[in-house]
C-alpha cells in the first residue's frame, strides 16, 4: 500500500542561515542508518521523502529510530490528483487500520497548490463521507479523534497518511562539537549518552576500569553498552576510551578517609578527563548526574568535584525522574545491560556513610596525603581507545589485559 515515507525535519527549519547545513547534515545520518541499497531520496523544500523501492518499511523506520534531528515521519501513498482518485486511495488506507468500533475519527486536508480547483473544506468533506459510506465502526470528531486521515494536496499529487510516528527531535549529531562521556556500567550514563548525541553533540566514552579490584565483566559490560549507544552516532562508530584506574583507587583505599572516598575519586576522574579532553580537542565533560540520586550527586557535592575543572561539565539527566531515565535506558537497549551485576570503581567499596556535603577544605587535605598528579598524567598516557560499532566482536584480552590483571 505504502510506497514512501515522508520525513520531517522539525526545529531544523527555524536554523535561518545555518538551515543548508543542518539538513544536509541530517539527510547523511539518515542514508546512514536506513542503509540501504534499494531506497532513493527525494528533496522536497523542507522535508525528505524516501521511496522504497521494495525495502521493508519496518526496516526503514527502524533506522530513521536513530536519526537526531527529525521530528517524525509517516508511511505515506502518492496518488493522481483527480478526487476520485484521492477518495479511493484514503478508504484504501483506511480499510488497513486496525480500530475498535466507535472510534473517533477525522480528515484533514492541506492544499498546498492553491490553484488546485477544490478547497480544503470541500476535500475534507468528500474523502470523510466517501470513507463513512464504505467501512463500519467510525465516528466524526474533528476536535479529539483518535484517528486522522491526512491529505496533502501538492503540484505533483497527493500524498495521504495515516500516522505521524515521532523522531528522536533534537539536532542532527555533531553540529554541537564534541564531548567526552564518562561512562558507568549502570543505567544513568548510556543514556546521558544518548540525549548529548540527541541535542547535536558528537561524543567519545570514557570509561575508568579498575581490574583487578572490579571484575572484567564490569569492564565487558561497557563495552557492550558502548556497542548499543554507537548506533546513533556518525557512521553508526564510537569511540571507547579504558582509563588503567586501578594504581589511583589504591592510593585511594589507602590514603583517603572512608567518607570522603567517593568525592576524592570523582575529583581525579574529572582531573584525568580534562587532561584527555584537552588533548584530544573536546569541548566538555558529560556525565550521568542526577540531582540527589547518589550521595556524590548533591548540589553540594557537585560544586567541590566541578572544582577541580575549568571545562564544562554537562549534565543531560540533572532533573530527570529515575523511572524517566529506566524508561528511555530501555528504549535504547541498555537497560538489561545496565543492570547485570558487576560493580564498576564507584560502586564496589561504598562508604557506610559517605559526606553528602563535602568541603572543598576537607578535600584538599585528603589530596595532601599523596602525590596524585604523576598518577593523573600516567593515566592520561595509558588510555587504551577503540573504535567500535554494533557488530563489533571484542573483549578486554584482545584489548592487552592479561587474564591474571582482570581476575
Amino acid at each position: 500500500m505504502y510506497e514512501r515515507i515522508l520525513v520531517r525535519y522539525g526545529d531544523l527549519t527555524l536554523k535561518g542561515k545555518n538551515k543548508r547545513m543542518f539538513v544536509r547534515m541530517v539527510n547523511q545520518l539518515v542514508k546512514e542508518k536506513v542503509n540501504s541499497p534499494l531506497v532513493k531520496y527525494e528533496r522536497q523544500h523542507d522535508r525528505l521523502y524516501i521511496l522504497l523501492n521494495g525495502e521493508d518499511h519496518v526496516k526503514v523506520i527502524n533506522g530513521l529510530n536513530r536519526v537526531s534531528g527529525l521530528s517524525s515521519y509517516s508511511l505515506v501513498h502518492k496518488c493522481d490528483r483527480d478526487i476520485d482518485t484521492v477518495c479511493e486511495q484514503a478508504l484504501e488506507i483506511m480499510k488497513q487500520e486496525n480500530y475498535a468500533t466507535g472510534t473517533a475519527f477525522k480528515v484533514e486536508v492541506k492544499r498546498a497548490d492553491k490553484a488546485y480547483p477544490i478547497t480544503s473544506p470541500e476535500i475534507t468533506q468528500k474523502v470523510a463521507k466517501h470513507v463513512l459510506s464504505n467501512v463500519d465502526g467510525l465516528i466524526v470528531d474533528v476536535h479529539k479523534p483518535k484517528l486522522t486521515l491526512n491529505v496533502e494536496v501538492r503540484l505533483d499529487g497527493a500524498y495521504i497518511y495515516a500516522h505521524k510516528i515521532k523522531g528522536m527531535g533534537g539536532y542532527p549529531v555533531g553540529v554541537g562539537g564534541k564531548g567526552l562521556v564518562l561512562l558507568s556500567g549502570g543505567i544513568d550514563s548510556p543514556v546521558a549518552s544518548y540525549l548529548a548525541m540527541k541535542q547535536g553533540i558528537e561524543v567519545e566514552l570514557f570509561h575508568f576500569e579498575s581490574t583487578p579490584l572490579t571484575s572484567i565483566e564490569s569492564a565487558q559490560k561497557v563495552i557492550d553498552l558502548a556497542k548499543k549507544v554507537s548506533v546513533f552516532a556518525p557512521r553508526n562508530r564510537i569511540k571507547l576510551h579504558l582509563v588503567p584506574f586501578e594504581p589511583i583507587h589504591q592510593k585511594l583505599l589507602s590514603h583517603v578517609d572512608e567518607s570522603y572516598m567517593i568525592t576524592i575519586m570523582r575529583r581525579m576522574m574529572y582531573r584525568i578527563a580534562e587532561k584527555y579532553a584537552q588533548n584530544n580537542g573536546i569541548m566538555a565533560i558529560i556525565n550521568g548526574d542526577s540531582v540527589g540520586q547518589v550521595a556524590s550527586q548533591t548540589l553540594e557535592s557537585m560544586t567541590v568535584i566541578n572544582n577541580v575543572v575549568r571545562i564544562p561539565i554537562l549534565r543531560p539527566l540533572l532533573i530527570f525522574d529515575k523511572l524517566d531515565i529506566i524508561e528511555i535506558s530501555r528504549k535504547i537497549d541498555c537497560y538489561d545491560i545496565s543492570v547485570q551485576p558487576f560493580e564498576d570503581c564507584c560502586t564496589v567499596y561504598v562508604p557506610k556513610a559517605p559526606a553528602t556535603r563535602p568541603k572543598e577544605k576537607y578535600c584538599l587535605k585528603e589530596e595532601a596525603n599523596f602525590d596524585f598528579e604523576p598518577l593523573v598524567d600516567q593515566a592520561v598516557e595509558n588510555v587504551k581507545t577503540v573504535m567500535l560499532d554494533e557488530n563489533t566482536d571484542i573483549n578486554l584480552p584482545m584489548l592487552g589485559f592479561t587474564v591474571q590483571e582482570a581476575l
